[in-house]
């Protein structure tokens, strides 16, 4: 008896999970127990030339119907977005097929109907390869921490903002510049949207709220913030303060609520997280009886997110083979989820000012007025040029929005030049 694995898609990731198959073949049999082979792979042109170890006949330009067919019993999809990944899914447990996924898109945007088309048609639904690429990631939040309360996770998951944001902080590039270099080595598509203005950071942080903290959660449940207008001079602020500037994941539980959002922030040059540079991913978890772990490595690329997929495959195949089920949806939480204005963290705010006496005056009353403290205040330049950069205690986004809004209207202030978030430096 084999398992045999239909194959959505052939770029990218599916080329390395048609080689690793091939070229790992009698390994992984030896694992699942029995052999793994491919039924048939869907693309869009089955006459491209590939190098690929495949029999040219495998190739369909039919995947409705290969998910569906009675020889399948693994669905593996790769073609990503919403639809037709969607219907194909759906039909694949329909007709009792399990599914392994690395659409984070799809996950992100209606998870709970794949889970619950999964559930009742007694099939799996695996997703490692969706968030971090090769880092194992979700298995642990799903299994390995389920004695455990999650409380926090922070991290670095898209490679792209992470490299351009790298690259701004190490040569003092400016960001289209920075942007321009990773397009042309490969880290950055040639729409970058995606990643840029922090969308794709914002389905991983919530496939991971929703795993780390049993709620549903979907990717318009994120606040999300790019990078387009993180500028040389944020870095360069950054760098004064012993910091540098990442794009973060952030996903919070506490007082029966959950936050989860995606945004750039200041985060000091001791953090491990810090560290992370090119286009690396890392992830922090914090438990209550765990504490502090953090995962680290390759988040993207063809071999890594085929490693990820494989794993996946070999536990499915497994159920399979054993007539069981793996982990499915959890969402008994059911914590609600907090608007950003009740988010509590410290900013990194640059304002453009009169140099003239009682401007810090005025300045510290509109941040006052709002209950914003000021922990550290310095000027820089003079006359025309004079700025003043503050750094506060810890606030809500809807206090410091607010004081924003007051300092535009202070004449003393020509202009707010930059708003920064601050994380990892203690709640005082």
């Amino acid at each position: 008896m084999s398992i045999r694995v239909a194959l959505l898609g052939c770029g990218v990731v599916g080329s390395q999970v048609v080689r690793l198959l091939h070229e790992h073949a009698d390994d992984l049999a030896s694992r699942v127990g029995a052999p793994l082979e491919l039924a048939g792979v869907a693309v869009r042109r089955p006459h491209r030339r590939r190098d690929l170890p495949l029999d040219p006949a495998l190739l369909t330009t039919d995947a409705a119907g290969l998910v569906i067919r009675d020889d399948v019993d693994v669905v593996v999809e790769v073609i990503g977005g919403i639809e037709p990944a969607r219907s194909l899914l759906l039909s694949a447990f329909k007709a009792g097929k399990s599914v392994v996924t690395a659409n984070k898109a799809l996950l992100a945007a209606d998870g709970a109907t794949l889970h619950a088309a999964a559930r009742d048609n007694g099939a799996d639904l695996y997703f490692e390869a969706s968030v971090a690429g090769a880092i194992p990631l979700l298995r642990p939040l799903r299994e390995s921490l389920a004695g455990d309360r999650v409380t926090r996770v922070l991290g670095i998951v898209n490679g792209t903002t992470n490299y351009v944001l790298s690259k701004m902080d190490e040569t003092g590039a400016g960001f289209a510049e920075a942007l321009d270099e990773a397009t042309a080595l490969g880290y950055a598509e040639a729409d970058p949207t995606a990643d840029i203005e922090g969308f794709d950071a914002a389905a991983k942080a919530a496939i991971l709220a929703a795993l780390a903290f049993h709620t549903r959660v979907t990717v318009a449940d994120v606040h999300r913030e790019g990078i387009t207008e993180v500028s040389s001079s944020d870095v360069a602020s950054a760098r004064a303060m012993g910091c540098v500037v990442k794009l973060l994941a952030i996903c919070e539980a506490g007082g029966g609520s959950i936050g989860v959002r995606v945004h750039p922030a200041m985060i000091p040059r001791t953090h491990a997280l810090a560290a992370v540079s090119g286009a690396f991913n890392a992830v922090f978890i914090e438990g209550e009886a765990a504490g502090e772990l953090m995962f680290y490595g390759q988040g993207a690329g063809g071999a890594p997110t085929a490693s990820a997929i494989l794993g996946d495959l070999v536990a499915v195949s497994r159920n399979r083979l054993s007539g069981t089920r793996g982990f499915g949806e959890s969402s008994y939480a059911d914590l609600r989820i907090r608007p950003m204005g009740e988010t509590q963290t410290r900013y990194h705010v640059s304002l453009q000012v009169a140099d003239q006496p009682g401007v810090l005056a005025a300045v510290a009353q509109a941040f006052a007025a709002h209950d914003v403290s000021i922990q550290t205040v310095r000027q820089e330049g003079h006359g025309d040029d004079a700025s003043l950069v503050l750094v506060t205690h810890t606030a809500t986004d809807a206090a410091l929005s607010a004081t924003v809004e007051s300092l535009r209207d202070l004449r003393a202030v020509r202009g707010v030049t930059s708003v920064m978030r601050v994380e990892g430096m203690g709640t005082r």
